[in-house]
């Protein structure tokens, strides 16, 4: 792409300039209510040289908008911290919410270039980045943000001029960094590598807009022309329309659920010897994990009281409380809503050698939403794949993921729904919404096994927890976390 870029000459800015600039600004300002009425949430993404003018473009562009509005991100260099995430992981972080903006100082692109030239990635790895690149733009376009990507073109002798003039003023040599000065030394290089990363991740659905930034006021007409007409296209019809995910994934076959036996037990004692070694034995491996840095990300559904909070408590016994958190999921706060349904759950991701367990998960989408009328039909028909998508970034991030589906049947659920009512310090545990659920049992369990029949990949399979005997159930779930976290750990 930049390869077929051309700098036009730049004549001095006249009337005529200012005039359309002036009107592309009140555009701008225009537009806001109309944002905030439709609910657009808008995600600017500023790419480009050191020494570009990524800053002052953003400067210039967030005057015209209501503060209250906008939030801008300077992407930085990762800390260490943000090294135990997934890549992702703080992108997703600072997305906007509904009706506002969020402009970014550098990303993603920046990011993993800057990676490749360094040596970071290798091939394979550079793709499968690029990749990620491209389904997690593709997730927000379909969840109806509209995304601009914005690159600052300017030439080796261009760039050279103003890094020069930065870094001899004590006021702004903090701005020239010893990469923005390797760069330049390296422009052929890192022209060819931005080049190329451009190509892979212009999509019709995030599309880059290559600025030539030469000139300052031109660049920003150019930067203002192209938001107000961004944000006009999309109040006329919301981005990523009708868009879906073309990847396919491996399946693990599953039963249905009406299929598997109930019958499984064991009795007092065989609970008790098992337990106390499968909890040594988990304790033991926690403290491997913490020091080989492997991530695990737990999550439990199934039926009102089958048993995932007792489930939970028996792993959970076993750890270091330093070392994990339950990530407790009700319906989503105001603000969740007002993000892509993904967002709380990449917020909650642990870090490298620590443990996530989410008592209820990111499949809500296809359940409780989807029977709710929480959102459109094709809102989580197209969450199949995307909930696929994000489970693979994080096992190729090195992550153990284990999904357990607590299975009891209806006659079990009303015995423990009618125990509870009728203990006083139980009843807590029981409310109205959960008898009116019981009503919607065939309804849920079609749900649940399309779920399962969709999302038990190879890399991340359900696994179905037997539990009209909690005992079992207990023994059942620990056993299969220790046997992952020693596969892990080889």
């Amino acid at each position: 792409m930049l390869q077929e870029f051309v700098s036009s000459p730049h004549p001095a800015p006249g009337p005529e300039l200012s005039a359309r600039l002036a009107q592309r600004r009140k555009q701008l300002s225009g537009q806001l209510q109309r944002i905030k009425a439709a609910k657009l949430p808008v995600l600017v993404l500023f790419e480009g040289w050191g020494g570009a003018g990524k800053g002052r473009l953003i400067n210039r562009t967030i005057q015209q908008i209501d503060p209250r509005f906008f939030k801008v991100h300077s992407m930085a260099v990762p800390t260490g911290e943000d090294r135990r995430k997934p890549f992702l992981w703080r992108y997703f972080n600072v997305i906007p919410e509904a009706g506002k903006f969020v402009f970014l100082d550098s990303g993603w692109l920046d990011e993993t270039v800057r990676a490749r030239l360094e040596g970071r990635l290798d091939d394979d790895e550079y793709a499968a980045r690029l990749e990620s690149l491209n389904t997690f733009e593709r997730q927000l376009a379909a969840g109806g943000y509209l995304l601009v990507k914005i690159f600052l073109q300017i030439d080796r002798d261009e760039q050279k001029s103003r890094l020069e003039a930065l870094a001899a003023d004590k006021d702004t040599a903090w701005r020239v960094d010893e990469y923005d000065a390797w760069q330049s030394r390296h422009y052929k290089k890192c022209f060819a590598a931005y080049d190329s990363a451009l190509e892979t991740t212009n999509t019709a659905y995030a599309p880059w807009q290559i600025i030539d930034a030469a000139h300052k006021k031109r660049a920003e007409l150019a930067v203002c022309t192209l938001l107000t007409d961004a944000i006009e296209a999309a109040l006329a019809q919301r981005p990523g329309k009708g868009l879906i995910a073309q990847r396919q994934f491996a399946l693990r076959p599953m039963p249905l659920l009406a299929d598997v036996p109930l019958d499984k037990s064991l009795t007092e004692k065989e609970y008790d010897e098992t337990l106390k070694k499968l909890q040594a034995h988990l304790g033991e491996l926690h403290n491997r994990l913490y020091r080989k840095k492997v991530p695990v990300v737990i999550g439990y559904e199934g039926w009102d009281a089958a048993g995932k909070g007792g489930n939970i408590k028996r792993l959970t016994a076993a750890l270091d409380p330093r070392g994990y958190e339950v990530i407790p999921i009700a319906s989503p706060e105001p603000h969740e809503l007002a993000r892509h349904y993904l967002w709380r759950f990449w917020r909650a991701l642990p870090k490298t050698g620590h443990i996530a367990i989410f008592d209820r998960t990111w499949y809500g989408r296809v359940m409780v939403e989807r029977l709710e009328g929480f959102c459109t039909e094709s809102d989580w028909k197209r969450a199949y794949n995307e909930i696929n998508e994000f489970e693979k970034e994080l096992t190729d991030w090195g992550a153990v993921v284990l999904k357990f589906w607590v299975q009891i049947d209806k006659d079990t659920q009303l015995a423990r729904f009618t125990e509870r009512q009728n203990t006083p310090e139980k009843q807590w545990k029981i409310t109205d919404e959960d008898w009116r659920n019981r009503e919607k049992w065939d309804a849920y369990e079609q749900a649940v096994n399309e779920m399962l029949q969709k999302t038990s990949t190879l890399n991340a399979p359900w696994h179905i927890i037997e539990s009209v005997d909690k005992k079992y159930a207990r023994v059942k779930a620990l056993t299969i976390v220790t046997e992952a976290l020693e596969e892990a750990l080889r």
